[in-house]
C-alpha cells in the first residue's frame, strides 16, 4: 500500500492547483483573473510564473501582435489553409501549420536572442569578431536580419524598436538589447554596402530579451502569436471552400527529374 503520493507526484506543477469548486493559476484564484487580466498578461503569468504590468506588458503584447500573420506564402499559413480543404477541423488545420515552425521558419527569434546575448557579453568593440565566430558555428545568415520580401525595411521592426525605446526611457527595460541589435544592423549595412534590415524575428527577439525571456521561449511565443494567423486563415479557407487544395493550381505541374 502507498499513500498515493507516488501517483500525485508523477506530475508536479507550480502552474495550477485545483479541486472541486476551486481553480488557482499561479496562486491566483481564476475568478480574480477573469475580467481583470488581459490575454497577453495571462500568457506571461502562466509561462513565466509572475505578473507583468505597465510598459513591460505593453511591450510583450506588441511583440505578440506583430507576428500574427505573414500571408499564404508563409509555409505555416499555407499548410493550415491546405489542411482546411482536406476535411479536418480547425484545430487540426492550426496544428498542421504550427508543426511547420522549425529552425528555419519560426526559429530565428530564438536564435536571435542567443546571438544578442553573445554579442552583448562580448561588447560592441568586439562585434566583428563575434559575428565571424557566430557564422563559423552557425552559417552565414544572421538570425533576425534580412528579409526576402520586405526591402529595404520590415515595417514591423522600427515600430517595435521605438516601443522598446519608450519603455527604456521609462526604466521598464534596459535598452541594452535594442542597442546591440542596432549595432549588428549597422555593421551588416557597412559590410554589405546596402541596408540589411532587422526583420520581425530580430525585433521581437529584442523585446523578449529585454523582458528577460530565455531564448527558447522566443520561439514558443512566436508560435502562440502565429496561431492567431493560423486560425484566421484556416477559418477563411473553410468559408471559401475548396477540396484538397495543393500548393499550386491544378494546371501547374512539377518538374520531373528523370535523372541520368
Amino acid at each position: 500500500m502507498t499513500d498515493g503520493k507516488d501517483v500525485a507526484d508523477w506530475w508536479r506543477t507550480a502552474i495550477i492547483d485545483m479541486e472541486p469548486g476551486r481553480i488557482h493559476l499561479r496562486g491566483h484564484p481564476v475568478q480574480d483573473l477573469i475580467g481583470t487580466t488581459g490575454f497577453a498578461e495571462m500568457i506571461w503569468l502562466m509561462v513565466m510564473g509572475e505578473q507583468i504590468t505597465g510598459p513591460r506588458a505593453s511591450l510583450f503584447e506588441a511583440a505578440l501582435v506583430a507576428a500574427v500573420d505573414h500571408g499564404p506564402q508563409a509555409p505555416s499559413i499555407a499548410a493550415a489553409r491546405m489542411a482546411a480543404t482536406c476535411g479536418v477541423g480547425l484545430q487540426s488545420a492550426m496544428a498542421t501549420g504550427l508543426n511547420m515552425l522549425g529552425d528555419v521558419h519560426g526559429g530565428a527569434g530564438e536564435q536571435a536572442v542567443a546571438l544578442y546575448q553573445v554579442a552583448l557579453d562580448a561588447g560592441t568593440d568586439s562585434l566583428p569578431q563575434t559575428l565571424d565566430t557566430w557564422r563559423t558555428a552557425h552559417g552565414r545568415y544572421l538570425p533576425g536580419f534580412g528579409h526576402r520580401f520586405h526591402k529595404p525595411v520590415d515595417p514591423r521592426a522600427p515600430r517595435l524598436l521605438a516601443l522598446v525605446d519608450d519603455a527604456s526611457g521609462q526604466g521598464a527595460v534596459s535598452g541594452d538589447y535594442a542597442r546591440i541589435a542596432r549595432a549588428i544592423e549597422a555593421h551588416l549595412a557597412r559590410e554589405r554596402g546596402k541596408p540589411v534590415p532587422m526583420n520581425i524575428d530580430g525585433a521581437t527577439a529584442v523585446i523578449y530579451a529585454e523582458l528577460g525571456c530565455p531564448a527558447p521561449l522566443a520561439r514558443g511565443f512566436f508560435g502562440l502569436s502565429r496561431s492567431v494567423g493560423l486560425l484566421a486563415h484556416a477559418w477563411e479557407q473553410t468559408q471559401q471552400g475548396g477540396r484538397n487544395k495543393g500548393p499550386t493550381p491544378p494546371a501547374y505541374r512539377w518538374t520531373y527529374d528523370a535523372g541520368e
